[in-house]
């Protein structure tokens, strides 16, 4: 491996966005990106728990979503010991619920029950997949904003731990089909704490003006001074189906600062205790969902599990202490932050076109209108059908060249898919060797979470399978599609 000169560092192109510069080394993983067993050989290949890239290609196809089930366990034991840690002198430990929204299956349901988390889910099909694997339903919670009869029923049937109510309306039909089948249900109540994520839009969950939760602003029920919050509170205590365990929130996704956790869970544990005064009630529990962001590129920081831990639990003691109550049982539901950084989507290259771009459309601008600037676009065999992620938020992604290293300077390139839409971007700014050609590889690392979970048929590619390898063994735990299996739901004329 040949690392780039200072000199071609500072060359870079005035097409690429602000925050990305010419790495010092095309060649090298950057390891915040990267499930932890992940290198090159001595051939200088990509490979993970030992495993090279090109044979994967070759027992599995591409595109196909590369998952390390060891760095899976360990960010998830990481998460549990650091919270456990350090919120075992306030409520004894913490319950860490897996968002199976993030990616699902049932192997990962059952490494999530081997390794001592919980499991948070968001539908029926999910709580199927629950089911399925085995996990025992009072380790399960279940979300969502419009859940319908047949998924509460599943979940009274399953004896769910937790049913995560999210209005008014809800609470009272979940406590009546409750009641009608002579049962509590165990509810928890999601508000919408007013606390602004500094995320994109999309994925930030707090703010009033959104689908999701209970306002906690004053005077949102027709009751006067009352709010939403206060009445679900007021209407679950007095409900002869509901057992009501506690609150819930959820600030947004993908969230690197601080200050927005800390603030929602001063927020709640204020509202709690005006709950319990007010009420003479007891809520045992408090979930401060999740939304811990991981790296996607070099500049992105995010922090470890024991650093959130720590700060979380600071809050929580010295707010308690001022509020004077016991802490509440607290949990949290980390899915990104788990399964994200474990799994890359492997690619093949095929068609690459340079084409020359105005520096005023820069990002950077150019005083000389006449001066124009390459920009590469490697086109590869997937693309927004196993990622939707660029096109629906935006998102930025890296990549590597997985199948060999390279001597070649730096070219600013575009990964884009083979879909018939302009908007088909996998990653949309990103430094590779001049020399990528046609039957290489790439590995877009942090794929993880999101992007099998969002995938589709567009165009009618069959959506790709996803490998686990662990200590040098690679098995599928979700098959890909055959056209054989799309053309099976066709049922004709």
């Amino acid at each position: 491996m040949s690392p780039q000169s200072e000199d071609s560092r500072r060359q870079g192109s005035p097409l690429a966005p602000d925050w990305l510069s010419v790495p010092a080394d095309l060649n090298a993983l950057e390891p915040k990106m990267w499930a932890q067993d992940a290198a090159r050989n001595d051939a200088g290949e990509l490979t993970v728990g030992g495993i090279p890239v090109s044979e994967l290609q070759r027992q599995y196809g591409t595109p196909l979503y590369v998952m390390s089930e060891n760095d899976f366990r360990a960010r998830a034991r990481a998460f549990s010991d650091a919270f456990n840690n350090a919120f075992a002198d306030i409520c004894g430990g913490v319950d860490v619920y897996y968002a199976g929204k993030s990616f699902l299956c049932t192997a990962v349901v059952r490494w999530v029950e081997e390794e001592g988390l919980r499991l948070d889910t968001a539908s029926g099909g999910e709580l199927a997949v629950a089911a399925k694997a085995g996990i025992p339903g009072a380790d399960v919670a279940l979300h969502g904003n419009n859940k319908s009869d047949l998924e509460i029923h599943r979940a009274l049937d399953m004896k769910l731990g937790r049913i995560v109510v999210d209005s008014l309306g809800e609470l009272v039909r979940v406590g009546d089909i409750a009641e009608r089948r002579g049962e509590k249900a165990k509810v928890m109540l999601r508000l919408t704490p007013g606390v602004h994520a500094h995320t994109h839009e999309f994925i930030a969950t707090a703010h009033e003006d959104q689908k999701f939760g209970l306002s906690m602003a004053a005077d949102t029920t027709e009751h006067a001074g009352l709010s939403a919050a206060e009445e679900a509170v007021a209407a679950a205590s007095a409900h002869p189906g509901i057992d009501l365990l506690g609150l819930h929130c959820h600030i947004g996704s993908q969230i690197f600062e601080p200050d927005g956790f800390a603030l929602a869970a001063q927020k709640l544990l204020r509202f709690l205790a005006a709950m319990q005064e007010k009420y003479s009630i007891v809520l045992p529990e408090l979930d401060l969902g999740g939304g811990y962001g991981i790296a996607y590129t070099p500049v992105d920081t995010p922090r470890p599990a024991a650093e959130i831990a720590e700060a979380m639990a600071a809050v929580v003691r010295s707010t308690c202490a001022e509020l004077g109550i016991d802490s509440p049982r607290i949990s949290i539901e980390p899915g990104r932050a788990i399964v994200g950084s474990t799994t890359f989507t492997l690619y093949e290259v095929g068609t690459l076109k340079t084409v020359r771009v105005d520096a005023t459309a820069s990002n950077n601008g150019d005083a000389d209108n006449n001066v124009t600037h390459p920009r590469r676009y490697v086109s590869v065999d997937g693309g927004m059908s196993d990622n939707a992620r660029p096109v629906l938020y935006d998102a930025d992604y890296s990549a590597i060249l997985a199948s060999r290293t390279s001597d070649a300077g730096p070219q600013l390139s575009r990964v884009v898919g083979k879909h018939c839409e302009s908007g088909d971007i996998v990653v949309r700014d990103v430094y590779l060797p001049e020399d990528v050609a046609a039957g290489d590889l790439l590995a877009v690392p942090g794929t993880g979470a999101y992007c099998w979970a969002l995938s589709s048929n567009y165009n009618y590619l069959a959506r790709p399978g996803v490998v686990a390898v662990r200590d040098g063994s690679a098995r599928l735990i979700v098959r890909g599609e055959t056209e054989e299996d799309l053309l099976n739901r066709d049922m004709g004329v």
